[in-house]
């Protein structure tokens, strides 16, 4: 058993007690190909719940300060983290999501850039766009619907891929803001047809 795998079943068992875990739309994700695995950000425990429920391995970017964390920064790797820095276009970062797409893996990323501190959806960066097309990806919008609260209900929906060609004209490309904004606004809709 991996550092990933055992990693995911001791959080799993940990968590699942303080938060009641409602998963919705698993089976709508996709079994096999790359996967850009897109969801709201409201607290720092989302990429372990995004993680531990989705169906396949998340290969999440996180922000580089925690690779310099003791302990953590040496875990990481082994739980599929890859780093990325924050406010500036990253080649490597976007190097390595995009390599890990197209060898058919799936990435998990939080388009805000950062925790949400109202909760509310904000914007979300052109990183999300870019590698929705630049790959040949599927894209799955994730919502978290909190609050996190101890021994509440949490939700965890994932949605259906998202069909890019209905929001391209004939010859045209959507640039890596709009398909951003698609993205957010899927998001959005699970959110609020979930609530």
């Amino acid at each position: 058993m991996n550092l990933y795998t055992f990693a995911k079943n001791l959080v799993y068992v940990l968590l699942k007690p303080l938060y009641r875990f409602e998963v919705i739309g698993r089976e709508d994700f996709p079994q096999e190909g790359g996967v850009l695995l897109c969801s709201n950000h409201i607290d720092n425990l989302d990429p372990p719940v995004v993680g531990i429920n989705a169906p396949r391995d998340v290969h999440f970017m996180a922000k580089e300060e925690l690779f310099s964390v003791p302990v953590l920064g040496k875990l990481l790797p082994g739980l599929n983290a890859f780093p990325v820095k924050r406010g500036m276009s990253d080649r490597e970062a976007l190097r390595k999501g995009m390599k890990l797409l197209k060898e058919g893996k799936v990435v998990g990323l939080f388009p805000e850039g950062t925790r949400s501190k109202t909760g509310e959806l904000q914007e979300g960066l052109a990183g999300a766009g870019f590698f929705a097309l630049r790959t040949n990806a599927q894209v799955v919008p994730c919502a978290i619907i909190g609050p996190y609260k101890p021994f509440k209900k949490l939700k965890i929906v994932y949605g259906k891929p998202i069909d890019f060609t209905q929001y391209t004209e004939e010859g045209q490309r959507l640039s890596a803001e709009d398909a951003t904004k698609v993205i957010m606004e899927h998001i959005a809709m699970l959110i609020n047809d979930n609530k």
